[in-house]
């Protein structure tokens, strides 16, 4: 599939040598009409940093470039602040060419790339000027993971529905964009696009092809509709890298728990995209923001395995230490965690090195009880409500914002009550009436044993969470290594209304306190204030009545 503007007539000429690699040139233009042509007195731009993968270079003064590439390869620019590149209806940014002259390999179970035949004389991109503010917001997906038809209306009916309009210049989704029929990719990328950005998409391990034979080809779907499986672009000064850390085991390696016993898979960058980094950074100036974008996680609170964290993150620190913005985002887990990596992990600094683990679109695969719409209430395993994050670009500095899907805004924890301690457990759930974990009513004699708990959705180890009672002191809640009750609830309750694998997970931002045993009867209002991992602030309150004496 061909999906790169050429220039008319070719400029240059293409040449396989002797070493059996294609001498592959061309030019980055400014297409200041925007028609995909390079007409006369339409510049070159230098600069440009033109890529196969592997090597790097980057365009003389007239925009020119020039590389030796293989008999099968993907080139691509890295797009330039300022300057936008064109996107298809389902607005994905075309700044690749894909040279693959025979196509995919055939037996694939869903279509790859079609023959390309030879290189065209001179592989051009065109560029058109758009003004790039260094203040600016992206939007965060992760997860998306529809299984079925019926769960691309959720992600349209819930989702994608309130963000049109936003005011976010692109957004990117974080691998698992499917779940494995990718048979729905033309269809969910047009949903996504109504929300009318460019959209970045990161491959996970349910975009692998499985009936490929090994990792080489097990992306050529995801490679159809977006182009290279990693890369860069550039907005606002801000230098954005997506990179693929799932490498294919092949149809050799059985998964057992696959029923169709494809290949499993390790999440793993490989030195040939890590030596692509290194030489990509050599164009990066030190102080700029580097904001990296990944399917599994470098690290987690899960658990450190081949399958969930990136095994070779330690090579990934080397290249990275010695920058002082830096900001990694993930998927995966269905979990929302912040991470900071030191000297102890291999980062060497300046500072600490920050990973957030972000909200699944898809939350708990799409599970759970249906609310009023019909959609699946679908609260991720961590009890943190399905959603996305918003991207806050400031210069060098960066911030991140949780939004819970068709939630207000300010929505950002739950307050329950852990007052019968028998009905958090799992097995005492028959006789917990729903809804009594945030029924702030008891008796004055349970007062004593009563403890307030709050999952802050986005919380992390440097969030603080304090709450008060009709005004009086604060007090400092600790965060617990523990399975938020909800959940506990949900799955005892509802255990029909998810998948199958869905497993409650112990939550990385769960904060607990006693109530104060001096509490009087009556009716008072408790107050919970969160101050973020970004220092921003929360509010969140509840009524609590206690009867009796």
């Amino acid at each position: 599939m061909r999906t790169l503007y050429l220039a008319k007539p070719a400029l240059l000429s293409l040449l396989l040598t002797s070493q059996g690699a294609w001498a592959a040139q061309g030019v980055v233009y400014e297409d200041a009409n925007g028609n995909g042509e390079r007409d006369a007195g339409e510049p070159g731009i230098a600069d440009v940093r033109v890529s196969d993968g592997l090597q790097v270079t980057a365009t003389d003064a007239e925009g020119n470039w020039q590389l030796d590439i293989g008999d099968e390869a993907v080139v691509f620019i890295t797009k330039p602040t300022g300057y936008a590149t064109p996107v298809t209806t389902g607005q994905i940014p075309q700044f690749y060419y894909i040279h693959q002259p025979n196509g995919s390999p055939q037996g694939l179970r869903y279509p790859g790339i079609e023959p390309t035949g030879p290189l065209p004389d001179s592989v051009d991109f065109g560029l058109t000027r758009q003004d790039e503010p260094a203040v600016f917001e992206a939007l965060l997906f992760a997860d998306t993971q529809p299984q079925t038809e019926v769960e691309l209306d959720y992600i349209r009916d819930r989702v994608v529905a309130e963000l049109i309009g936003t005011e976010a210049k692109f957004g990117m989704t974080m691998g698992d964009i499917m779940f494995d029929d990718l048979s729905l990719f033309p269809r969910l990328i047009n949903i996504i696009a109504q929300i009318g950005v460019p959209w970045y998409n990161v491959p996970g391990n349910h975009e692998l092809n499985m009936f490929a034979e090994n990792d080489e080809y097990s992306l050529e779907t995801f490679k159809r509709y977006f182009g290279p499986t990693y890369y860069s672009f550039e907005y606002g000064g801000a230098h954005f890298f997506v990179l693929d850390n799932i490498e294919y085991q092949g149809t050799g390696q059985s998964d057992p728990g696959n029923v169709r016993g494809s290949g499993g898979y390790v999440a793993k960058l490989g030195k040939r995209q890590l030596k692509w980094l290194e030489r990509e950074l050599e164009y990066v100036p030190t102080e700029a923001l580097v904001f990296l974008a990944m399917h599994s996680p470098l690290e987690t609170y899960v658990g450190d395995s081949p399958g969930v964290t990136t095994q070779d993150r330690r090579e990934l620190f080397k290249l990275l230490s010695g920058r002082p913005n830096l900001y990694a985002v993930a998927g995966h887990t269905h979990t929302t965690e912040h991470l900071y990596f030191g000297e102890e992990d291999g980062f060497r600094g300046p500072g600490e090195f920050h990973h957030h683990v972000l909200t699944a679109v898809s939350g708990s695969w799409w599970s759970g009880p249906f609310d009023e719409q019909g959609i699946p209430t679908t609260w991720q395993r961590d009890g943190t409500p399905n959603g996305y994050h918003i991207l806050e670009v400031d210069g060098a500095d960066v911030a991140v914002r949780f939004k819970g899907a068709g939630r207000p805004a300010d929505y950002q924890m739950r307050i329950m009550y852990d007052v019968h301690y028998q009905s958090l457990r799992a097995d005492g759930m028959r006789d917990f009436r729903v809804g009594e974990l945030f029924d702030g009513r008891m008796h004055i004699d349970q007062v004593p044993a009563a403890s307030v708990l709050v999952n802050l959705f986005d919380g992390g180890p440097k969030s603080r969470v304090y709450f008060s009672v009709a005004g009086g002191a604060e007090i400092e809640m600790q965060r617990v290594d523990r399975i938020d009750p909800l959940i506990n609830e949900m799955w005892a309750k509802d255990g029909s209304a998810k998948k199958s694998w869905v497993q409650a997970q112990a939550s990385s931002h769960l904060y607990e306190a006693d109530l104060p045993d001096d509490l009087s009867s009556g009716v008072h209002t408790l107050s919970v204030r969160a101050v973020d991992d970004f220092g921003r602030t929360h509010h969140a309150h509840s009524v609590l009545e206690i009867t009796g004496r």
